[in-house]
C-alpha cells in the first residue's frame, strides 16, 4: 500500500455498479439476484457500512407506505396534492403497485410490524393486519430495520462483491460514445487507495442532500440534521456533472420537528391523536384555515400539502405567537381519560404505563437524540407539551420532497416522450437511478425506495443484456483521475508547513470552513432559517456570483487525513446540488411550495403558466447550465 498522499491504483471491471448503500441499494442487491446469470457480474460499493447505511440508519417508528387495501392510483393522487399538483403519476403509480411486496419481504427477514388484535399470528403476505397510524403508514418496532434489510441484501449479492467504505466521488463518461457512462472512481476513506471501476450499467443510489443549507442546531448541536447527515447530494452532483437532466431541483423539504433533537411528529399526530397550538392554545390548522382557499385544489383536499401545512404554522410565529408547541399533554391524558372510561381504573393505568413506553420507544426507535433532549430537560410528554419548529431545508426524492433526476418511466404507464426504452434510466446511457435520485416522485420513504432500487435494478439488466459486447472506454487516464481526487491532499502536503497554525493558512481553506460558507450563502440568499424561508431574484442572482466564487475557493480545499478528504469531496457535491436548486428556484417564477420557500417576487402560485416541470441540464464539456420548463401531464384523474 502506498504511503499517505501516494495511493495505489485499484482498477475493477463489472457488469453492473450500484453507488450507495441505503434502501434502493439493498433492494437493487436483493434482486438483480433473482435475474442474473452467473456470467454477469455485479458489484456494489458504500461509503459507509450497509448495516447502518441511508436514511433509516438510526432505525424508523413506522414503514410510511403500505398500500394495503388501497389503489397505486389512490396512492398516485395523494403524492401529487401533497407536492403541489407536479409530479410523475408514471413513476408513482409503478412504485404503488410493487412496495407491498418489499414490506412483506422485511416482515419475512424479521421486521417486527405491529398487529391488529387477533392477527398478531398472522404474517401481511396471509392476511394478516398491520396496525395503521394514518391512511398508508403501518407502525413496526424498528431500530434494526436497515440491518436487517441490509443482511438480506449482503446475503443475496455475497460480501465478495461488496465493498463498504470507498467513497465514489465521479462517473466517468465513454471516450468514444457520446453521451454513455463507463465507469466510476472513488477512494478508500479507511486505506490509502484509488478505485477505478468500469462498468456497462451504473445504479447510483447514493442518497439526497443535508448540510447545503445552514443548520438550526448550531454550537454544541451542530451536525444535529433530521435527514442523515452523510447524504451530500452525490447523487445529484455526479449525475448532473455527467450531462443527466434533472428535474424539480427547486423543490425542497423543510420539516416540522421537534426543537434540537429533530425528533419525528407523525405518530404523534396520527398513532396518539395530539395537536399543535400556537402559546395561547389555539390549533393554527384551525385558526388559519382561511389561508389554505388561497391554494385551491392542494389546500382544500381532507388533508392539506405538507408545506401548507408549514405555511400556516410560520404565520404564528412570524406574528408572535410562537413557540408551537406539541400537545402531548393533553394527547395522552385524553387517552388515559378514554381508557378508564373503558376498561376501568386498573387495567387503564396498565396500558397508560405501555403507552407511555411508546412515547419514548417512538424516538429510541428512530431519533434517540430527541429522548436526550427529554431526559436532558426534564420533560415527561404526559405533562409537559414540546416545542415544534421547522427545520433547515433538505433536498430529497423519496419523502416529502420530489427533487432529483429525469428517468424513463414504465412502458405500460408512461407517455411516450417519458420512455426511453429502460426503466428508471436517466437521460445518460447506461446510468440508473431510484429512491432520492428519482425526480418528480416523492412519498416513496424506506418500502419505496426499497421497492424502486428493485425496479431499477432490472433495468439496469436489461441494458447489459441488451449491450453485452460493449466495452468501457474512459475518457481519462486512471493516474489523472487520482491526481484530481487527491489534490485536497497534495495541497494539504505542499503548504502545511508555511504557517504554525495548522487551519490557518493563507494557501488552502479546511472543508469544515468551507462548508460553513456554503450554507451562510443558501442560508442567507436562498430562503433559509435565516431569512424564514424568504428571498427574491435580486438575493438569488447575488448568490449565483457567490457560488461562483466559492468553486474557485474550493479548488484550495485541503484535506489532512482520509476523514477530511471525504469531507472536501462531499463538500464538492454538496456546492453543485445547491446550484442546481438555486438555478432552479429562479426560473421558475412563482412560489409553488409556500411553507418551504417564498420568493417575494412572485409570492403565489401560478397554475396557468408554471403547472410544469423544471429541468435543467450541465454541458459536461463546458459547464454551461441550461434550465427549461417540461410540459407536466396528469394520467391519473384528481379529486
Amino acid at each position: 500500500m502506498g504511503s499517505f498522499g501516494n495511493p495505489d491504483i485499484v482498477e475493477i471491471d463489472t457488469d453492473i455498479l450500484i453507488i450507495g448503500g441505503g434502501m434502493a441499494a439493498c433492494g437493487a442487491a436483493y434482486e438483480i439476484m433473482r435475474w442474473k446469470s452467473p456470467d454477469i457480474r455485479v458489484r456494489l460499493v458504500d461509503k459507509a457500512a450497509m448495516e447502518r447505511s441511508g436514511a433509516v440508519a438510526q432505525g424508523l417508528s413506522a414503514i410510511n407506505t403500505y398500500l394495503g387495501e388501497q389503489k397505486p392510483a389512490d396512492y398516485a393522487r395523494m403524492v401529487a396534492n401533497d407536492l403541489m399538483g407536479i409530479t410523475r403519476d408514471d413513476l408513482v403509480m409503478d412504485v404503488g403497485r410493487h412496495v407491498d411486496n418489499s414490506v412483506q419481504l422485511f416482515e419475512e427477514w424479521g421486521l417486527p410490524i405491529w398487529k391488529q388484535p387477533g392477527d398478531e399470528d398472522k404474517s401481511l403476505k396471509d392476511g394478516g393486519k398491520p396496525v395503521r397510524s394514518g391512511k398508508w403508514q403501518i407502525m413496526i418496532n424498528g431500530e434494526s430495520y436497515k440491518t436487517i434489510v441490509a443482511e438480506a441484501a449482503k446475503k443475496a449479492l455475497g460480501m465478495e462483491n461488496i465493498q463498504e467504505r470507498v467513497f465514489i466521488v465521479k462517473l466517468i463518461l465513454d471516450a468514444k460514445e457520446d453521451n454513455r457512462v463507463a465507469g466510476a472512481v472513488g477512494f478508500s476513506n479507511r486505506e490509502d487507495k484509488i478505485y477505478v471501476y468500469r462498468a456497462n450499467a451504473i445504479l447510483l443510489v447514493a442518497g439526497g442532500a443535508v448540510n447545503v443549507f445552514r443548520p438550526r442546531s448550531v454550537g454544541e448541536g451542530m451536525g444535529r440534521t433530521w435527514y442523515p447527515v452523510w447524504n451530500a447530494g452525490s447523487t445529484y452532483a455526479m449525475a448532473a456533472q455527467a450531462g443527466a437532466e434533472l428535474t424539480m431541483m427547486e423543490n425542497r423539504f423543510v420539516p416540522a420537528r421537534f426543537k434540537d433533537g429533530y425528533g419525528p411528529v407523525g405518530a404523534w399526530f396520527l398513532l396518539f391523536k395530539a395537536q399543535a397550538t400556537n402559546n395561547r392554545g389555539e390549533i393554527y390548522m384551525h385558526s388559519n384555515k382561511e389561508m389554505l382557499k388561497d391554494y385551491p385544489p392542494y389546500g382544500l383536499a381532507a388533508v392539506p400539502a405538507t408545506c401548507l401545512r408549514n405555511h400556516l404554522m410560520m404565520r404564528e410565529m412570524r406574528e408572535g405567537r410562537g413557540p408551537i408547541l406539541m400537545r402531548t399533554d393533553i394527547a395522552l391524558q385524553a387517552l388515559a381519560k378514554s381508557y378508564e372510561e373503558e376498561f376501568g381504573p386498573k387495567e387503564a393505568k396498565k396500558k397508560i404505563k405501555h403507552l407511555e413506553a411508546e412515547a419514548w420507544e417512538d424516538f429510541l426507535d428512530m431519533c434517540i437524540g430527541q429522548a436526550g433532549v427529554w431526559a436532558g430537560e426534564n420533560i415527561e410528554p404526559e405533562k409537559k407539551p414540546s416545542e415544534l419548529m421547522p427545520t433547515e431545508p433538505y433536498f430529497l426524492g423519496s419523502h416529502s420532497g420530489c427533487c432529483g433526476i429525469w428517468v424513463s418511466g414504465p412502458e405500460d404507464l408512461a407517455p411516450p416522450e417519458w420512455v426511453w426504452g429502460y426503466r428508471s434510466m436517466t437521460t445518460v446511457n447506461g446510468l440508473f437511478t431510484a429512491a432520492d435520485g428519482v425526480g418528480a416522485s416523492g412519498h416513496k420513504f424506506s418500502s419505496g425506495s426499497h421497492a424502486e432500487g428493485r425496479i431499477a435494478i432490472k433495468g439496469c439488466l436489461k441494458w447489459v443484456l441488451d449491450h453485452k459486447g460493449y466495452k468501457p472506454s474512459m475518457d481519462r487516464d486512471p493516474k489523472q483521475l487520482a491526481e484530481e481526487i487527491y489534490a485536497p491532499v497534495r495541497t494539504y502536503l505542499q503548504h502545511k508547513d508555511y504557517s504554525t497554525a495548522v487551519e490557518v493558512n493563507p494557501h488552502y481553506i479546511t472543508p469544515r470552513m468551507l462548508q460553513a460558507r456554503l450554507q451562510k450563502i443558501m442560508d442567507e440568499y436562498v430562503a433559509g432559517v435565516g431569512s424564514m424561508y424568504t428571498t427574491n431574484e435580486y438575493m438569488m442572482n447575488m448568490a449565483v456570483d457567490k457560488l461562483q466564487e466559492l468553486k474557485k475557493d474550493s479548488e484550495k480545499m485541503m484535506a489532512r487525513d482520509l476523514h477530511e478528504l471525504m469531507r472536501a469531496w462531499e463538500n464538492y457535491h454538496r456546492i453543485f446540488a445547491g446550484e442546481a436548486h438555486l438555478r432552479h428556484m429562479l426560473f421558475r417564477k412563482e412560489t409553488r411550495y409556500p411553507g418551504f420557500y417564498y420568493n417575494m417576487d412572485y409570492n403565489f402560485v401560478d397554475e396557468e403558466n408554471w403547472k410544469c416541470f423544471v429541468n435543467s441540464k450541465i454541458n459536461p464539456k463546458t459547464g454551461e447550465w441550461t434550465t427549461f420548463k417540461v410540459p407536466h401531464k396528469d394520467l391519473v384523474p384528481k379529486g
